[in-house]
C-alpha cells in the first residue's frame, strides 16, 4: 500500500513538471506568434499606405486627436519637468560655484531623454489606450469584420491614419515638450533663484548641439510607431468582451511603456555611435 502511494505521489510530480514544461512552451510560442503577427501588421499597414493612401479627412482627425488634444498635458509635463530639474540642478551645483550651468543642464535633458521618454509615455496614457479600446470595442462587436464585408480594408481605414498622424504629431509634441522644459527652468531659475537670464541661455549656444536636438526628434519619431502600432495591434487582438477590452487595454500600455523604455536605451547608445563615428571621419 505505501510502495502504491510512493508510486502514485512520483506519477503526479511528473504530471505536474509535464504540465509546467508544457505550459512554459506554449506561452514562448504565443510570443513567437504574437511577434509575428504585429510584423506582419506593420509590414500591412505600410503596404496599404504607400500603395493608396487613406483620406485626407481620416489623417486630419486623427492629427487632431493625437497632436492638437495632446499639447494640454504634454505642456504640463514639460513644464513642470522643467522646473524640477532646474530646481535640483541648481540646489546640487550652487555650493560648487556651477550654477551657470543649470540651463544647459536642464535643456540637455530634456532634448536627449526626458522630453522624448515623458511625452511618449503621456501620450500612450492619452491616446494609445484610447485607440486600443476603440479598436477593441469593435473587434469584440464584430464591426470589423463587417468592414472586410463590405469590401474595406481595416489597416487602411483604421490604422493607416492612425500611423501617419502619430509619427507625424509626436515628434512636434517632444519638440514642444522640450520648449515647455526649458521654459519652466527659466522661471525656476530666474525668478525664484534670482539668476541672471543671461547666465541661463549663455552656454546652450556653445555647449548644445544640432544632434542633441535631433536625438530627441528621432527618438519621438520611433516612439510614435511603437505608440501606434502596438495599440492598434493589441486592440484587433481583442478578444472576451468588455473585460477583453480592459485587459487588452493594460496590456497595451504596459507593453508600450517597457518598449519604449528598452528602445530609448537602444536608440541612445546607437545613436551616440553612429554620432561618433561620423565625427571621426569628418574630422
Amino acid at each position: 500500500m505505501m510502495a502504491l502511494n510512493g508510486n502514485n505521489g512520483q506519477s503526479a510530480t511528473n504530471n505536474n513538471q509535464q504540465y509546467s514544461l508544457i505550459k512554459r512552451l506554449y506561452a514562448s510560442l504565443a510570443f513567437v506568434i504574437s511577434v509575428g503577427e504585429y510584423a506582419v501588421l506593420i509590414y500591412d499597414v505600410a503596404r496599404a499606405t504607400i500603395r493608396r493612401p487613406p483620406h485626407f479627412y481620416l489623417i486630419l482627425k486623427q492629427l487632431f486627436d493625437i497632436g492638437v488634444a495632446s499639447l494640454p498635458v504634454v505642456a504640463i509635463t514639460g513644464l513642470s519637468t522643467g522646473m524640477v530639474l532646474a530646481a535640483q540642478s541648481f540646489y546640487q551645483l550652487a555650493d560648487k560655484g556651477l550654477a551657470s550651468v543649470t540651463g544647459l543642464m536642464v535643456a540637455k535633458a530634456m532634448m536627449t531623454e526626458l522630453g522624448p521618454v515623458l511625452t511618449a509615455f503621456m501620450v500612450t496614457g492619452r491616446v494609445g489606450a484610447a485607440m486600443c479600446a476603440e479598436l477593441g470595442t469593435m473587434q469584440v462587436t464584430e464591426q470589423i469584420d463587417a468592414l472586410k464585408t463590405m469590401a474595406v480594408n481595416p489597416n487602411r481605414y483604421l490604422i493607416s491614419p492612425r500611423f501617419i498622424a502619430g509619427t507625424l504629431m509626436i515628434p512636434l509634441l517632444v519638440i514642444f515638450s522640450i520648449v515647455m522644459g526649458i521654459f519652466g527652468g527659466y522661471l525656476v531659475a530666474v525668478y525664484f533663484f534670482g539668476m541672471a537670464p543671461n547666465t541661463y541661455f549663455d552656454p546652450m549656444p556653445i555647449h548644445i548641439t544640432y544632434f542633441d536636438f535631433l536625438t530627441g526628434v528621432i527618438k519621438g519619431f520611433v516612439f510614435g510607431i511603437l505608440i501606434m502600432t502596438i495599440s492598434c495591434y493589441k486592440g484587433l487582438r481583442t478578444s472576451g468582451g468588455a473585460a477583453g477590452v480592459g485587459r487588452s487595454t493594460t496590456n497595451s500600455v504596459v507593453i508600450t511603456y517597457c518598449c519604449i523604455l528598452f528602445v530609448n536605451f537602444f536608440l541612445t547608445v546607437g545613436l551616440n555611435i553612429i554620432h561618433s563615428q561620423l565625427t571621426g571621419i569628418w574630422e
